[in-house]
């Protein structure tokens, strides 16, 4: 069974660096053309907002949720069933963000009428944020779709249309930036509204991309509102969205935190926000391609497990997973850590940003990299837990790391010097992930396994 697992990792993983190439480009003109400035850190702060609602509605919180259940559903061989369950669950899905988004158009368009205007015609950068939120924020409902068809793919065994739809968002948002390089004389902050344009009709590229694939597989007329009657009777439907509720809890509690570093960040300095931005982006990379690849794959491969009753063999699977995610993130954390300034340098200097943004940079990537190996592993032991439906121990564990890294980011702000508060920020990341694996690890010395001594 593992061989399998790593020949579907190595599948996601190398469709995923093909999107990681990608979003280097994209880093590159955008580093180029936006800056490090306040645009950027407006930008950041603003697409953290439809960053935080796909954390729970897409492969966060309800994905965990409903991947178990779908899948078990798949072992058992009622696919009928199973296709039910996710029209249902898709279409509430929808329902809930498409209000959700236009209650905040409507109070942001209320927030910039109320607003005493500038007067000279200038975007200060709250109302560069909010104008920025506005064209965003729909972004949530289509990136939460089709991060739900990832999950449902996933499930059935289909790694690479989920893997390869990354793709889709970062060759739109290249366009874009590569046609404002004929408009030199756009004003930064135009520019960056174009950007976020064009990440909103990415999304769109995205889901229906994600929702063509599931038709081929049998999953057609997935949002209707004849699919939710009756669905509040079916006890796997209630499950999802109770496991749902708790995972949410958890993934929210890491979102509101990171929003918090996001906001810290701007009060640490104007530009503390955007380049955290940039450092997280580059960390990606060696995450995505790996730690990524390994947690899309060892969900549905734990809860096919669970499913079967085989708990031996999902313990198995979770040593030796976390042992080749070691073995390959090892060699990139200490490269990270040490080669930071050069691979700042020749991704990202140039044009708008300059050398002391490199600096900048760097200094957060070089500690991001000490906590690459602890993200990564993360990203094998939460779905360990979710395949159970056991949505109570990555809760309790990102409540506990969540304080921790609030009380740290605070000092951070308050005691560090101006230029190393960025610094502080990334620092208590990095910190936090290692807390949270030895308390995942911990959680695990409780799940008994019939053949661990033998493994």
């Amino acid at each position: 069974m593992f061989p399998k697992v790593v020949r579907n990792v190595f599948t996601v993983g190398g469709l995923t660096a093909f999107s990681r190439v990608l979003g280097l480009v994209r880093e590159m003109l955008q580093s180029r053309l936006i800056g490090a400035g306040i645009e950027q850190s407006a930008f950041t702060l603003a697409f953290a907002l439809p960053n935080m609602a796909r954390k729970l509605f897409g492969e966060g919180a309800l994905t965990a949720a409903f991947v178990p259940v779908f899948k078990g559903e798949v072992e058992r061989g009622e696919v009928e069933s199973a296709r039910r369950l996710a029209r249902a669950v898709i279409t509430l899905v929808m329902l809930i963000l498409g209000s959700a988004v236009v209650l905040v158009l409507v109070g942001l368009s209320v927030w910039q009428d109320l607003r005493p205007e500038t007067g000279d015609g200038t975007l200060t950068r709250t109302e560069l944020t909010v104008k920025l939120v506005k064209i965003l924020f729909p972004y949530v409902i289509f990136i939460c779709g089709a991060a739900f068809g990832m999950g449902v793919l996933n499930a059935l065994g289909r790694f690479v249309e989920g893997a390869f739809m990354p793709a889709f968002l970062n060759i739109v948002w290249i366009a874009a930036l590569a046609a404002l390089c004929f408009f030199p004389g756009l004003a930064v902050s135009t520019r960056i509204q174009v950007v976020s344009l064009a990440i909103l009709l990415g999304g769109v590229a995205q889901m229906a991309f994600l929702f063509r694939c599931m038709r081929k597989r049998g999953l057609s007329g997935l949002i209707s509102l004849r699919g939710l009657r009756g669905s509040w009777r079916d006890e796997k439907f209630r499950l999802v969205w109770q496991n749902t509720a708790l995972a949410a809890v958890g993934a929210g509690a890491v979102q509101v935190n990171y929003l918090l570093d996001q906001v810290l960040g701007q009060c640490a300095a104007p530009w503390a926000a955007g380049v955290i931005g940039y450092a997280e982006r580059l960390m990606d990379l060696p995450l995505g391609v790996v730690g990524v690849a390994f947690g899309t794959v060892l969900l549905p491969t734990f809860s096919g497990h669970f499913a079967k009753g085989d708990a031996a063999g999902a313990g198995a699977c979770l040593k030796k997973s976390l042992l080749q995610m070691t073995a390959l993130m090892l060699p990139a954390s200490v490269v990270t850590f040490f080669c930071a300034p050069w691979i700042v340098w020749l991704i990202y200097e140039g044009n708008a940003f300059d050398a002391t943004a490199t600096v900048r940079v760097a200094r957060a990537l070089s500690v991001y990299g000490l906590g690459l190996c602890f993200f990564a592993a993360q990203k094998c032991l939460i779905p360990f837990f979710q395949a159970q439906g056991d949505m109570k121990t990555p809760l309790r564990v990102s409540a506990e790391t969540v304080v921790l890294n609030a009380v740290l980011n605070v000092l951070a702000v308050v005691f560090l010097p101006v230029e190393w508060r960025h610094v502080g920020l990334a620092g208590s990341t990095s910190l936090c992930s290692l807390v949270g694996c030895l308390l995942f690890l911990r959680a695990l010395r409780a799940f008994r396994l019939p053949s661990a001594r033998k493994m």
